[in-house]
């Protein structure tokens, strides 16, 4: 089979796209061939050397896809040519991967695998970023970093499901223009005193702060309310700066961590949020934006255009 895959830490130009062998499932996998896989910034971190790896170069990185069942083992409750889905699974850049069947989601007939790649691991995020980590609710104020993102565009329409106003924070016109119109109520760009508006915006502070740039924890906080609450997710922008925990204590803020895969232990997880999520998009109240496809061999362009700042929605890798 082919990989993207990639031997040294670096950037975009280190990634290799190479013939490589078949995957070989051990017990309880199923074998799936892919058709669309979503690229995220966790790919790009991994390619850095800023995640933790396993095994030995070349590496493929991934963790979310969506194809056909190729093969499964005895006694598997898929079938070969059933469509499927997963989000939390290493090794998906490429056109086969040995995916354990209880992280298999199964597809409905009106979700296409395109859809599900764009869909699915950011889709869990945010809906345990405003679920679990902070528990949105009417009438709250809340800061989305990064708006016009995979994630963001998603935090944004689940927290004004919740009731919540929101206001997005963006790198350019374009990007704010398409917060807005995920729903934001208001949108500032980075350049400005960001800082100062979300202040106002919540009153004297907002309620809640969701930070995936990382480089932005310090402004994220005092954005926040006192007693206010930060949820930290991504490193987009960089490495977050140490944080004080007796500002924490003197201002009452919380400061939390938010990951996918301390949330997604069981099948029944995965699958009924999925199943949630699907129901969102069925109903309208959630659109997924899908920025940009690339050919699964073009992975350098991809990780490009994702670390420019220039895609809105997510991006795709085609096998």
């Amino acid at each position: 089979m082919n990989a993207l895959t990639f031997s040294r830490f670096g950037g975009p130009e280190v990634l290799e796209y190479r013939e490589v062998p078949d995957p070989l499932p051990t017990a309880g996998e199923v074998l799936v061939r892919t058709q669309a896989i979503g690229l995220n910034f966790a790919d790009v971190y991994r390619r850095q050397g800023r995640y933790h790896l396993a095994g030995q170069p070349p590496y493929i990185a991934g963790y979310e896809a969506a194809g056909v069942v190729e093969a499964v083992p005895p006694g598997s409750a898929f079938r070969p040519g059933n469509r499927v889905a997963f989000a939390d699974s290493p090794y998906a850049n490429a056109e086969l991967v040995a995916v354990p069947e209880d992280k298999l989601i199964p597809l409905p007939d009106d979700i296409s695998p395109e859809t599900a790649a764009a869909l699915l691991l950011q889709g869990l995020t945010a809906q345990f970023l405003t679920c679990d980590s902070h528990a949105v609710r009417a009438g709250e104020t809340v800061l989305v970093q990064a708006a016009a993102g995979g994630v963001g565009l998603l935090l944004v329409q689940l927290a004004r499901a919740a009731g919540a106003r929101v206001l997005g924070l963006t790198s350019s016109p374009v990007k704010a223009e398409q917060a807005l119109e995920a729903g934001a109520n208001e949108v500032r760009l980075y350049p400005e005193d960001w800082v100062g508006a979300a202040r106002a915006f919540g009153g004297e502070g907002v309620d809640v702060v969701y930070d995936s740039v990382g480089s932005t924890l310090a402004q994220s906080l005092e954005a926040a309310r006192v007693g206010g609450h930060v949820v930290f997710y991504g490193m987009a922008g960089g490495d977050p700066p140490l944080v004080d925990p007796r500002m924490l204590m003197d201002t009452s803020r919380s400061l939390t961590g938010g990951d996918l895969w301390n949330i997604l232990r069981t099948a029944e997880d995965r699958r009924s949020r999925a199943a949630s999520l699907f129901d969102l998009l069925r109903s309208g109240a959630l659109k997924v934006r899908i920025a940009r496809t690339f050919p699964l061999a073009d992975g350098a362009g991809a990780h490009a255009f994702l670390e420019s700042r220039q895609s809105s929605g997510k991006v795709l890798l085609l096998p």
